[in-house]
Parts: C-alpha cells; structure tokens; sequence
C-alpha cells in the first residue's frame, strides 16, 4: 500500500508543464503593483509538458505579457498604455503650456496682469523658466505666422490651428485624468482669460474647444467657466 502511494506520488513529480518564456522587448512602464516607474521586459512563451523537471513537448502558446524587472508580476501589455511618472508629467506641462498659449492668442497680450497671470501658470506646471516676455514672443510669433492681425480669415486660420493644437496635446492626457484634474486644466485657462475682465467671445471659444478635448461635457464646461466668473480674483 504504501509502495502504490509512492508510486502515485513518484508519478505526479515526473511529468508536469512548464511556461519557457523569451524576451522580446524591453523599456520603462508605470508598474501598478509597485505604484511607480520601473523597467519591464516583455515576454511571449510557450507552454511545454515536462518530465523531470525537463521541458519537452510544446502545448501551446503563452503571452505576450510584461513582466515587472522589481517585482516579477506579469500584466497584460494593455499596462504600458499608461504614461510612466515622468511622461505624464511632461504631458501635463505640455498641455497647460498649450492652453495658455491658446487663451493669450485669443484675448491678447496687452495686459500685464494677464501675462502675469499665464506666466505663473505655466511656473506652477512645471516650466519653472516661464517668462511673461517668452509666452508674449510665441503669441506674437504664432499671429505673424498666421497673419491673424484681428478678424477675417486669418484670425479664423489662426484658431483652427490652435484648436488642432488643444487637441492633439489634450486628447492624449484625458483618459489619465480624473474628472476634478481635467476641470483644473479648463479653470487654469479660465483664469488667466479673467485676469483682464469678462471672457471675449473668442477666449469662450477657445475655452469651450479645452473642455472638449478634455471629454468634459458642454454643459459641464460651461458651468465650471460661469462659475469661474463669478468668483472674485
């Protein structure tokens, strides 16, 4: 009886299966097990049946995952969609950049307190080199190109084109932004259309075309930009 046991038991630590994983790719991801930035390898594998500890027959295929260099787990590649630390980072100085410009560009860069008020906004995203006469060099430098000196055509040209910009600096950002974090974006731009008065028309177009590439709704942003207006600077 006890030899049958053994044998049983012998029988189940000879054959088993075994995952032979390769490398096929490697980089830097945001690990959601350690909560941070960490290198990966990305794996694809090959299920095989083993006896004696010895891969030998192939069954099937396994993978592609990746696998975290610091804690070992194994995520689906989906995982490396999300920005690491360091380029979310940059996304978002790059889309408040981007909205300031906007915002200037449609109401103006003659006012001191409303330069004033973009620089610091820019200064508190991250570009800690910001300057009032930089951000008034790129307004001006983008109106000549597009020859947008007031109303007509060109001040058309120039807001399409900068509402391409909005778009391809927001849309990408949006998804990894919880709902209050994309309403401060809108209201970082509200604020610095207000810094001088009232919103123009024109900066409440540019303002509308921010909430819709953050996929805030347009009832939403409309409330956050009356709301922002009736709150004291």
């Amino acid at each position: 009886m006890r030899t049958a046991k053994g044998q049983r038991a012998t029988g189940l630590r000879i054959c088993g299966s075994r995952t032979v994983w390769e490398t096929v790719g490697d980089g830097e991801f945001f690990c959601p097990g350690c909560g941070g930035d960490r290198n990966y390898r990305r794996l694809t594998g090959r299920h095989r049946l083993t006896v004696l500890g010895l891969p030998l027959l192939p069954r099937g295929s396994a993978g592609p995952v990746v696998e975290c260099a610091a804690c070992g787990t194994h995520f689906g590649t989906d995982v490396l969609d999300h920005p690491t630390t360091t380029r979310f980072s940059a996304m978002l100085r790059e889309a408040v950049h981007t909205v300031t410009l906007a915002v200037l560009a449609a109401g103006g860069t003659t006012s001191r307190t409303v330069l004033e008020t973009a620089a610091a906004t820019v200064r508190e995203a991250g570009l800690d080199d910001c300057t009032q006469e930089q951000l008034f060099t790129i307004v001006e430098v983008l109106a000549a190109e597009t020859g947008a000196g007031g109303a007509g055509p060109a001040a058309e040209a120039c807001g399409a084109a900068l509402a391409i910009e909005l778009h391809e600096a927001l849309k990408p950002l949006a998804p990894h932004l919880a709902t209050t974090g994309r309403e401060a974006v809108l209201l970082q731009g509200a604020r610095i259309a207000l810094a001088d008065g009232a919103y123009n028309q024109a900066e409440r177009e540019v303002l509308t075309t921010v909430g819709s590439a953050l996929r805030l709704c347009p009832a939403d942003t409309a409330a956050l930009l009356a709301a922002a207006a009736r709150t004291p600077s």
